[in-house]
């Protein structure tokens, strides 16, 4: 694979018990410098216009003045520091260098993955919170909307947590397809099976929440059962997967059992999913906080793209996760 990353993504401080930390790259980098095939890309800084078109004004002016003044806590979760600015900035561009890639034709072992932090996909229109400042995919995708280089775009986003910040400013675009399967509960608390689009954008929304404990059988049924025909309906050209692993059984917080090798197998079924579309594919890092398991398991996306074939997940669904599905498929009609 194709990795976006840059430097200074590792200049963005939280503090030596914060869960999001530099420590995280550092142990990606280190595990992928153990497999053939890897290259590294910069990309560019995003500019104001361009995290503008998805962040409100005077939201992107506070967060630079906030870290022009040394940063700080800006809530509970969610903290920086001078150099958080230009990190913000290199991870939005990094997510737009792969959304790039991917739509100039890179598949196969150049598919593109950026791994920049601050992470994004908890970033509303205008305010920052779950360790995220900019929505690093909404940036990237809504710029290559504006240049008319695709005319829709879907985001499967296989975060533990519900990806809020991507949800509410896509929610009423019918351009946009938002797919997120969750562990139900989980900060922040949204992410609702009947939360399925605004007015002008019906059942462009799939949420799926799933209780605890939930795993690789799970998370391979939302995939085959319910995102597959969902993008069929939708047709996009382009697919980014917010990948974070923090659903990864051990992950120290969250309680869903998805394994490294369950990784390997979504990653293999996204890509023949795509390639049935023909739409270009990305992936952009979100969470993962064992850093241990986060390492493994980007190891493991960029082997299926080197040809490793995963182990197909064996066992019955949950009754708690076929009910969910259930629900959904009733929700979207599938």
């Amino acid at each position: 694979m194709r990795f976006g990353y840059r430097e200074i993504c590792l200049e963005h401080d939280t503090g030596s018990r914060h869960p999001e930390t530099a420590d995280r790259l550092r142990a990606i980098r280190r595990a992928l410098a153990k497999r053939h095939g890897v290259a590294y890309h910069e990309g560019s800084l995003a500019d104001r216009d361009a995290i503008e078109a998805v962040h409100d004004s005077d939201y992107v002016d506070e967060v630079e003045s906030f870290c022009a003044d040394g940063g700080g806590t800006w809530d509970a979760d969610t903290v920086a520091v001078e150099k958080t600015w230009e990190a913000a900035r290199a991870a939005a561009g990094l997510a737009g260098w792969a959304i790039d890639e991917a739509l100039d034709g890179a598949d196969g072992r150049d598919t593109p993955f950026a791994i920049g932090r601050p992470p994004g996909h908890h970033a509303e229109f205008d305010e920052a919170m779950g360790f995220c400042f900019f929505n690093n995919v909404g940036v990237g995708i809504q710029r290559a909307l504006d240049r008319g280089d695709i005319e829709s775009a879907a985001v499967f986003d296989w975060d533990v947590h519900h990806g809020n910040g991507t949800q509410d400013i896509f929610y009423d675009r019918d351009d946009v397809y938002y797919a997120s399967v969750h562990e139900r509960g989980l900060y922040p608390g949204t992410g609702d099976v009947l939360e399925t689009g605004g007015p002008d954008a019906r059942k462009t929304v799939l949420n799926v929440p799933l209780s605890g404990g939930s795993g690789d059988v799970e998370y391979a049924t939302v995939v085959d059962e319910l995102l597959a025909p969902g993008l069929e309906r939708f047709d996009p050209d382009l697919l980014v997967v917010s990948a974070g692993f923090d659903a990864h059984r051990h992950d120290p917080i969250s309680r869903m059992r998805v394994s490294t090798e369950g990784y390997g197998h979504l990653t293999k079924r996204l890509r023949e999913i795509t390639d049935d579309l023909d739409a270009a594919l990305a992936f952009v890092l979100e969470g993962g906080y064992g850093l241990d398991a986060l390492a493994d398991s980007v190891g493991m996306v960029h082997e299926v793209f080197d040809g490793r074939e995963p182990i197909e997940p064996e066992g019955d669904l949950t009754s708690k996760a076929k009910n969910v599905i259930d629900d959904v498929r009733d929700a979207h009609d599938l």
